[in-house]
Order: C-alpha cells, then structure tokens, then sequence
C-alpha cells in the first residue's frame, strides 16, 4: 500500500538564508527613504511651531492694536527686561492702575512650564529690548522677529 505525502507538524519549515536577506536589504532601503523625509517634516513642524510662538511673545510685549489686546509695552510704557517679565512683574514696575490703564497687567502669556523661554529645539531665545528683537537660534537658520 501506497503512503501519500501529508504534510505534518515535525516537517522542517521556515525561511531560507536568502529569503532574510531579501528582507533584511527591502527594510534598509525602506529606512534609508523614510528617516530623511521623517527628519525633514520633523524640522519643519519646529520651525513652524517656533515662528508661532515667537509671534505670540512679540504680542504679549508690544500687544495687537488690530485685536484691542494690550502688551506689556502699551501697559507699562517700557519693554520688559527679559523674557520673564511677561510672566511675572518686574521689580521697579508699578502694579497695574485700572483707572488710568496703566502698570503691570500680567501675565502677558501663558507660562507652561517655562517652554517660552526657548524654541523649538530647546535653545533659549534671544531677546534684545534694545534692538527690539527676539531671536532663535537652535536650527540650521536664525529666525529673527523685529517688534
């Protein structure tokens, strides 16, 4: 009597050498193609991300006439003297006079963990009261916003 093949559990199966291989070589192609389009999407979104909070910092120091929102400027009468000072009043600076609008009315922005204070690679921010600039410095390019 013939026996015919059945297929079993104890039949030796798997891939070959060269099957893994082929797979290996596909995902490292695949790795080689994403990482950069990955890293390139990653840079911009900080870019991106970094430009918006430096508009933010720019409103909070000089305010949005268009909006009617006060800044630290238009309240005050002074740039701060750092970053900080839109979170917290200043020695020196007057509490905030509700008849004549005038004096410390902060915060200006939101503090969240202090994450104002640099952009988005995590280098702080260059901020100049003199030249009224604030600048980025933590990517390839130095973005610079004028108030």
């Amino acid at each position: 009597m013939a026996t015919s093949y059945k297929p079993g559990i104890n039949e030796d199966s798997g891939f070959t050498l060269i099957e893994l291989v082929i797979v290996i070589v596909v995902l490292g192609i695949l790795a080689s193609v994403g990482i950069p389009v990955i890293s390139g999407i990653i840079g911009s979104s900080k870019i991106s991300a970094t430009r918006k909070e430096m508009t933010h910092l720019k409103a909070a120091i000089v305010g949005q006439a268009d909006n009617g929102v006060r800044g630290y400027e238009n309240d005050v009468g002074a740039l701060p003297p750092d970053l900080t000072g839109l979170v917290s009043k200043p020695a020196g600076v007057a509490d905030y006079n509700r008849f004549d609008k005038t004096g410390w009315n902060g915060p200006y922005i939101q503090p969240d963990n202090n994450d104002y204070l640099a952009d988005g690679w995590g280098a702080g921010y260059i901020y100049d009261p003199l030249s009224r600039t604030i600048k980025s410095v933590g990517g390839t390019d130095t973005i610079t916003v004028v108030f």
